[in-house]
């Protein structure tokens, strides 16, 4: 019981915001972007995501999945939240954040509704509040940890996806469809039809508590979906507005022609 309440306060003094974040897309156009599959990257704004972000020297702090209608709901994404467990979300949740579409390519229709299942199946999963080494970690906005091992601290733990970051548990469905994100990949020596020797790509899974937001955006089998430019930017139909005064160093207003 105590421990439990060790990790609640924990888990709210993660969740607490810390900045403001940039919001390059307008919600409308995110929203008419995604497709149920996709995995926004979320840049959170809260001490959790800081570490995070310090740990994977990246901008994306969150991962969510997104998974389009459920029951009646539209536009709904499944998370892994520190404090609330696995959920669905709005996408509105996510509207005053910098965000990122990462869509995996060439899947069927039936695989998409494979990998949503996988992850809706996990619903109410909850954050092991009792493994306090797992959020006391998250306490220092940037730990003294070299680089190589930065990955690992991340992945200390039981390696439950419901006891990990939020990509664990999006990792792990795109692994029960055999979808790739950033697998280890060896040569092994072979034949091909004319008898000639070759080297074939083999592709090995790698432990899902090892994967972080920023892996699906270096993932070169995901595919970066920008809001603005698919609902159709052109730089000939802006509007621009009279350049704004810049202050150079001693203070004195200087207006750019």
């Amino acid at each position: 019981m105590i421990l439990e309440r060790i990790g609640s306060w924990l888990a709210r003094k993660l969740a607490e915001p810390r900045y403001l974040s940039t919001v390059p897309s307008r919600p409308d156009q995110l929203a008419a972007a995604i497709r149920p599959g996709d995995v926004l990257l979320v840049e959170g704004v809260s001490r959790f995501s800081l570490a995070i972000k310090y740990l994977t020297q990246s901008t994306w702090s969150h991962a969510a999945l997104y998974v389009g209608c459920w029951q009646g709901q539209q536009g709904m994404l499944v998370e892994a939240d520190v404090q609330e467990g696995v959920r669905l979300v709005p996408l509105s949740h996510f509207a005053h954040m910098h965000t990122r579409i990462c869509r995996p390519v060439n899947l069927h229709d039936d695989e998409i509704a494979e990998l949503i299942q996988y992850a809706t199946e996990r619903l109410g999963y909850r954050y092991d509040l009792k493994n306090i080494f797992d959020l006391m970690r998250y306490m220092v906005q940037t730990p003294p940890v070299p680089s190589r091992w930065r990955r690992r601290l991340l992945a200390l733990g039981s390696g439950d996806p419901t006891r990990a970051i939020c990509s664990s548990l999006i990792a792990q469905a795109f692994q029960s469809i055999r979808y790739p994100i950033l697998p280890e990949i060896t040569l092994e020596k072979t034949l091909d039809r004319d008898l000639q020797e070759i080297y074939q790509e083999i592709l090995h899974i790698r432990h899902h508590s090892l994967f972080v937001p920023r892996d699906f955006d270096l993932s070169p089998y995901f595919e970066v979906v920008k809001p603005t430019l698919a609902a159709g930017f052109d730089p000939h139909h802006l509007t621009w507005g009279e350049s704004s005064p810049i202050p150079d160093k001693s203070g004195i207003k200087i207006t750019q022609e």
